[in-house]
């Protein structure tokens, strides 16, 4: 594991743990951090998150996460050991959904498939 992932990884921790325990706001919602990409030099980071909820919630938990990115990357501060603390860019997590969308397409595939077999 090179240097990059272990500050993404470390950065991925804490701001769950930040968030979990010390972010008060209520529009954060339940929120998950499922990936941080820490820029080379260290400066900047994109914490990518899902949100249990609708897409009215998604949009409360980014403005919340925007919020309140000045004070969790304070509290990176403190408990990290590193010459700079990275500016925080808080993004929703797509992934899932894009993932659900190819499960949906290839199962249709699938079914069209099967009807046209058994039509042969």
């Amino acid at each position: 594991m090179n240097r990059l992932e272990r500050v993404s990884s470390e950065i991925k921790h804490e701001i769950s743990m930040i968030i979990q325990s010390e972010v008060k706001d209520p529009h954060v919602g339940f929120v998950t951090i499922t990936d941080v990409e820490v820029s080379p030099d260290i400066k900047f980071a994109k914490i990518y998150f899902t949100v249990l909820g609708d897409d009215a919630q998604k949009k409360l938990s980014l403005e919340a996460l925007k919020k309140a990115s000045g004070f969790i990357r304070k509290q990176l501060a403190i408990r990290l050991n590193m010459r700079y603390t990275p500016a925080l860019n808080f993004k929703p997590d797509q992934s899932t959904e894009y993932g659900s969308k190819i499960d949906e397409i290839l199962k249709k595939i699938n079914a069209e498939g099967k009807k046209d077999a058994d039509t042969d």
